[in-house]
């Protein structure tokens, strides 16, 4: 039986390395405690009971801390603080036409409208997303009460 908990340690091991997700090098932890008890002479029903007892303990006690810690913070970018800033377009916005540009704080950025309006040079908008290196943008609530 020693070799057999031995083999199922190792495909843990194996298929834990493969994945990165945390989740079966608990098994191979049980998978070890169940060959420490065939080594010491327990039968099946310890040896399965110590596996399915320190796998069980481990995924739910001590694989949400090392989740966390190893996913770390999501960190933002400099693009992120554009969102919700407002941009003057200098190049009129048209998706159907893949054309658009805006300024804001001193760089240009290719835009978008999020609604598929075209939306003229010299409008302001507002910033409601990054998609790639495409600001994806709305005019503003102002410029749409000067329009009426």
């Amino acid at each position: 039986m020693v070799l057999i908990w031995m083999g199922v340690l190792i495909f843990c091991l194996l298929a834990e390395a493969a994945t990165t997700q945390l989740l079966s090098i608990w098994f191979a932890a049980g998978a070890l405690a169940a060959m420490v008890a065939a080594w010491a002479g327990g039968n099946l029903f310890v040896q399965l009971l110590c596996f399915a007892v320190l796998s069980a303990l481990l995924l739910i006690f001590v694989r949400p801390m090392t989740s966390s810690l190893l996913q770390g913070k999501r960190s933002a970018t400099n693009a992120d603080r554009i969102i919700g800033q407002k941009a003057v377009v200098t190049e009129e916005i048209n998706n159907r036409a893949a054309t658009g540009q805006v300024h804001l704080m001193g760089q240009y950025w290719t835009a978008r409208a999020q609604d598929d309006t075209i939306i003229p040079v010299g409008t302001t908008v507002e910033i409601c997303t990054i998609s790639g290196v495409k600001a994806i943008v709305r005019v503003c609530a102002e410029e749409i009460k000067e329009a009426v």
